[in-house]
């Protein structure tokens, strides 16, 4: 039996490579995956050679734990179904359907609990949304919206769409999206938002203002675009004594952020928001069990088929990162298929 995989050449360069599907161990099961997820955000990153060299690919995730150097193996969001197991492993997991943080490939290896086995509701073209939705989860309690809140969210990536979906269901006064692409401000107001704002139409802070009661500036601000000079806009966009949440990772990516002006005098409270470890305040009774326990009830509930643009043969994986790296205004999640 031999495995398929996408291999991160070197920057814009995309293969699929064919080796030997390996044999599970005594404590391990062999998954044979039925569609991963490409994760734009940050494995866009990845393949315009923008990660920083000085860290471990991910440092939170055993598959994914070597040095950050070309070629590698990327990818954190497979679904698929157990079709072996070592002799130390309960015979219960045979067949069950799993979800694991794992790269590109069409069979992989892992520990039981390295596995999430998956309700009967949540098909594995679903399950690939977890990382992104748990993410989404991640932001909403460190951004720690109120009753009444007016929030924007600067960015309708499918993290930024997912928030959207998640802030919608709490009684705020105002949510509001900012996005270039039609597509994206149309399933933003699908799931959610009260309106979505183009900011290359005129003043986007002054659209913002206006639908804010009192003028007064958001009270919590989301930064989800990827691009570090969206700061300034979030700054113009918050108000006195409001939060701004930077989900984002930019990489190697620098841009000039504007702390002299309104920043300094609206006592701004900026939060850096990462979904591989959970914030203090909530550990004592939140762990990353409880979180993803959360996350697959919540995922039975959200229309995450309407985030789906393209799927692509894993044959095919330079043609989905190309198309993800070229026309963002035309594709939203991706997903790469195994049969």
């Amino acid at each position: 039996m031999m495995r398929r995989y996408v291999s991160f050449d070197s920057p814009y360069r995309v293969s699929a490579g064919e080796e030997p599907a390996p044999e599970p161990g005594h404590d391990q099961v062999l998954v044979k995956t039925s569609v991963s997820a490409i994760s734009s955000g940050t494995e866009l990153l990845f393949y315009r050679g923008l990660v920083p060299t000085d860290m471990a690919v991910d440092a939170n995730i055993d598959s994914l734990g070597g040095p950050m150097r070309y070629p590698l193996r990327y990818g954190y969001a497979a679904a698929g179904q157990v079709i072996a197991a070592g002799a130390g492993v309960d015979p219960a997991w045979n067949g069950a359907r799993v979800f694991s943080f794992q790269p590109h490939q069409s069979h992989f290896v892992a520990r039981t609990d390295e596995l999430i086995r998956l309700p009967d509701k949540v098909r594995p073209e679903h399950a690939v949304f977890l990382p992104n939705l748990e993410t989404a989860v991640n932001f909403v309690m460190d951004g720690q919206p109120t009753i009444g809140e007016n929030v924007v969210i600067l960015g309708q990536g499918v993290v930024g769409l997912l928030t959207t979906a998640l802030l919608s269901r709490m009684p705020l006064a105002c949510l509001a999206a900012v996005d270039y692409f039609p597509l994206r401000r149309r399933l933003s107001t699908l799931l959610g938002a009260q309106r979505a704002i183009d900011p290359g139409a005129g003043s986007p802070s002054a659209a913002i203002a206006a639908l804010i009661e009192e003028a007064s500036g958001a009270d919590l601000v989301y930064e989800l675009t990827g691009n570090p000079a969206a700061l300034n806009l979030a700054i113009e966009a918050a108000g006195f004594g409001s939060r701004i949440v930077i989900g984002s990772w930019y990489g190697q990516k620098r841009a000039d952020v504007d702390l002299g002006g309104l920043f300094h005098r609206n006592r701004i409270q900026i939060i850096s928001s990462q979904v591989s470890t959970i914030d203090p305040r909530w550990s004592g009774r939140w762990d990353k069990a409880r979180r993803m326990r959360t996350v697959l009830r919540l995922l039975e509930s959200i229309p995450v088929d309407a985030l789906i643009t393209h799927r692509f043969q894993v044959d095919q994986a330079a043609k989905a990162y190309a198309l993800l790296d070229q026309h963002p205004e035309q594709a939203l999640q991706v997903l790469i298929t195994y049969d």
